[in-house]
């Protein structure tokens, strides 16, 4: 059963499963439930939420108190379309809203806020991840094929460069750099092809981040600011430690080359936030506390690409792949977690959302 209990007359496991933030407020418009969806879009949890103002934590570009009366007065639901919402703390998001009082218990009004592209997001993502499983197989048949002829050409081209002039020499090295950046290219292809099933044990987040940190620190991110934000008193987690030191890395390399050749700044934060449920395929919750966000200060993300950014061959980047959130969010996902991505100009936040070791049960005697 679920924890949730609601003062009217509707099961908390239909509470607990709507897809999209649903607020329930009482009449004077303090917040006495918040679902698992609402929590996550308002970055807290239910109990933190409950008997705060509800505009003071949400704002909504529309006559709220003038729609709540009229809803009230009406005893009828009433639907406000494509307004936009937002925390305060996150850029706005174009949602229909829906209010709905409660005809069993008239103190009470659901406030529904659905994402106007939602059904849009998923129908396209499902034609999205289906077309891109077809491609990366067909990307990792031709990348095998492709790989030897290349080392033929690239062979070939140092051969020839041995009798040439100095200028003629700058064309034979311009034929081995770019055989070598496309064979880079089709080796990670094939890694996202063949990943492995990960080797999860309990694992220390903060030793996988430094592990990143130092790596990137004497590598691409050396022209970088890395500011370490940590929380010490994190649990372990259940993974694998060379999978996580992956993400870590492959995120902190995303925020440098955003930052291009300026000095930026990189921020790598830890906390414990259990707003945050996930639904697993059979049907049961999970929590996921331990949150990880990578932030750095670029230019952002372009808007047109970021509702797709975790997909295969989507980049924001001239020469991008397009495979390295992908691949990211395919190790998080084996991991049972969760990444998300807020972005403006000016603060780009990776967000990794990850459980803690399960506790073993004592075996009764």
């Amino acid at each position: 059963m679920s924890a949730y209990r609601l003062p009217y007359p509707v099961p908390g496991v239909i509470w607990a499963s709507l897809p999209v933030p649903t607020v329930l407020i009482d009449r004077e418009g303090r917040i006495a439930e918040v679902n698992p969806a609402g929590e996550t879009f308002l970055n807290a949890s239910s109990r933190m939420l409950k008997g705060r103002p509800v505009f003071d934590r949400l704002l909504i570009d529309a006559p709220m108190d003038e729609a709540l009366a009229r809803a009230r007065a009406n005893h009828a639901a009433l639907f406000i379309n494509d307004v936009d919402v937002t925390t305060g703390e996150r850029p706005p998001v174009q949602c229909n809203i829906q209010i709905a009082p409660m005809h069993d218990n008239a103190d009470y009004v659901m406030i529904l806020m659905s994402p106007r592209d939602l059904a849009d997001r998923l129908g396209r993502a499902m034609q999205v991840k289906s077309a891109a499983k077809s491609a990366i197989g067909m990307a990792e048949m031709l990348a095998h094929e492709i790989k030897n002829p290349l080392a033929g050409i690239s062979g070939a081209a140092q051969l020839l460069s041995m009798g040439l002039s100095p200028e003629d020499r700058e064309l034979t090295d311009l034929i081995v750099e770019e055989t070598r950046r496309i064979v880079k290219l089709l080796e990670q292809v094939e890694q996202f092809g063949n990943l492995r099933p990960p080797d999860r044990k309990p694992v220390n987040i903060h030793d996988a981040l430094d592990r990143a940190r130092k790596s990137a620190q004497m590598g691409f991110a050396a022209h970088m600011q890395i500011i370490e934000d940590y929380d010490p008193s994190l649990p372990l987690t259940l993974a694998d430690s060379d999978q996580l030191m992956q993400v870590f890395l492959n995120l902190i390399k995303n925020a440098a080359e955003a930052a291009g050749s300026k000095r930026g700044t990189i921020r790598l934060h830890t906390r414990y936030d259990q707003s945050l449920r996930l639904r697993r395929k059979d049907g049961t919750g999970a929590i996921l506390p331990l949150t990880i966000e990578v932030i750095d200060d670029g230019p952002g993300i372009p808007p047109e690409i970021a509702a797709d950014i975790f997909e295969p061959f989507v980049s924001g980047r001239e020469n991008g792949t397009g495979l390295g959130l992908a691949l990211i969010s395919k190790i998080i996902s084996d991991h049972e977690g969760w990444i998300s991505v807020d972005s403006v100009p000016g603060r780009t936040v990776f967000r990794v959302s990850l459980p803690v070791v399960p506790k073993v049960k004592k075996e009764s005697r």
